[in-house]
């Protein structure tokens, strides 16, 4: 069940931007086999295991995704832009490539 907060703050974007943000929090919480906290920090959905975390922004016609573990894998991420700030962005009509997203958020989460 999704944090009711994350709820009512993704609601206010496009159905295509819930879709996206969904199928994206669906792919966070499968990948990890501990139990990730949902919750909004500084108003951004975030997942948490522990101290670690992802962030998942949406935006009008694309979601930031931030995650340590991005730089690590950017050579498997040429068909994305990457910020400045080293979130990767995925907009709407871009593919997922799950099964990088999901090494990715296993080595963001994974406490050693």
């Amino acid at each position: 069940m999704m944090n009711e907060a994350i709820q009512d703050y993704i609601g206010k974007y496009s159905k295509d931007v819930q879709t996206l943000f969904m199928e994206v929090r669906e792919l966070i919480i499968k990948s990890v086999p501990c139990k990730v906290e949902e919750k909004l920090w500084a108003k951004l959905p975030s997942f948490y295991v522990e101290k670690k975390f992802i962030r998942v922004i949406p935006f009008k016609d694309h979601i930031n995704i931030e995650a340590d573990a991005i730089m690590e894998h950017k050579s498997k991420l040429d068909q994305y832009k990457i910020t400045p700030k080293g979130m990767l962005q995925i907009y709407l009509n871009q593919d997922i490539l799950y099964d990088v997203l999901s090494v990715i958020f296993v080595d963001s989460l994974t406490i050693l």
